[in-house]
């Protein structure tokens, strides 16, 4: 951390003047945008945003952002310089957190938790237990953002994200909360039509509807113990959410794969019905993932633990019936 701080230090020498307050608005104006974005996140004025962004371009005595009829985009200096104080900031507050907090989970958790969670995992599952998290933690400010892209932490300013699948960044520390599977099904009125695929092969003569963010989604994998084949699909329809996709095979519209945990309720109440069941299916594990800060923040380890609690085996959906 220090070694950062140095090099910032060395490269922009009245950074030791600033406040953490004018560091955080000025990173946040870049990671948002817009004055107004920053001031309804932070729950600031707009006036007082503005202030901040000025004294730290005072201080500094070059301009970090170009304004144009209400607009601002940062300078080539402002973005070398949020890129060095984002890792310095992110350490500063570890330490604080850690010398503040005790780590055994005794003392109250204070300040402020910035998450990201998949748009459909956290609008089924996900708010009831980030309401018990927040009610057990008064002190604690909670900002939770539903959104399937995978967002840069540490550039856009998040503490914790939970991802499905596999992780791809390696440069974050993570911990499996369970794993879901895919789950291929279809509405009783769509199979009654159009026949019930008896094996992969027969996908490609049926309507699929797929999912926009998947790569490989016109191919998919099914298998016996571990050994998985892609199986070709085609169709007109293609989402880029997953509880919109349920919608539009419960409508007829086509096959679905999609998650457990979307599919299982409406399987459970026959408005979907599972295709090729005795087929194993891609495994979705699920990830809580936070930047590699050391000590881990208490907030972070708390937050982590409350999931991995929530979440043991799989809850809180059950398991589909096979058919």
């Amino acid at each position: 951390m220090f070694a950062i701080a140095e090099r910032v230090c060395r490269d922009y020498p009245a950074i030791m003047r600033y406040t953490l307050d004018e560091i955080e608005t000025f990173l946040t104006v870049i990671e948002l945008g817009t004055v107004t974005a920053a001031s309804a996140r932070m729950n600031l004025s707009k006036s007082v945003i503005s202030k901040r962004i000025s004294d730290l371009e005072a201080a500094l005595g070059a301009a970090l952002f170009l304004r144009s009829a209400g607009r601002v985009a940062p300078t080539e200096a402002a973005l070398r310089l949020a890129e060095r104080l984002r890792p310095a900031l992110a350490d500063l507050r570890a330490a604080a957190e850690s010398a503040a907090w005790e780590m055994d989970g005794q003392a109250a958790l204070r300040g402020s938790l910035a998450m990201s969670a998949p748009m459909s995992f956290g609008t089924l599952y996900l708010g009831p237990i980030l309401a018990r998290f927040a009610a057990r933690h008064p002190q604690l400010d909670l900002r939770i953002d539903y959104d399937d892209r995978a967002r840069d932490l540490v550039r856009d300013g998040y503490d914790l994200a939970i991802r499905i699948g596999e992780p791809r960044d390696s440069a974050l520390v993570g911990r499996k909360l369970c794993t879901d599977r895919m789950v291929a099904c279809a509405s009783p009125e769509y199979i009654a039509r159009h026949g019930r695929p008896d094996t992969p092969g027969d996908l490609a003569a049926h309507q699929v509807i797929s999912y926009a963010l998947l790569p490989d989604s016109r191919h998919w994998l099914f298998g016996r113990n571990g050994d998985m084949t892609p199986a070709p699909v085609q169709g007109r329809l293609t989402l880029n959410n997953g509880e919109a996709m349920r919608d539009f095979a419960i409508a007829g519209l086509g096959l679905a794969m999609i998650p457990r945990f979307i599919a299982a309720p409406e399987i459970t109440a026959g408005r979907l019905h599972r295709v090729l069941p005795e087929l194993e299916t891609r495994a979705l594990p699920v990830y809580a993932l936070w930047p590699p800060v050391t000590p881990m923040p208490a907030k972070t380890r708390a937050m982590v633990d409350h999931l991995i609690a929530e979440l043991a085996d799989g809850k809180p959906w059950a398991p589909v019936a096979q058919e």
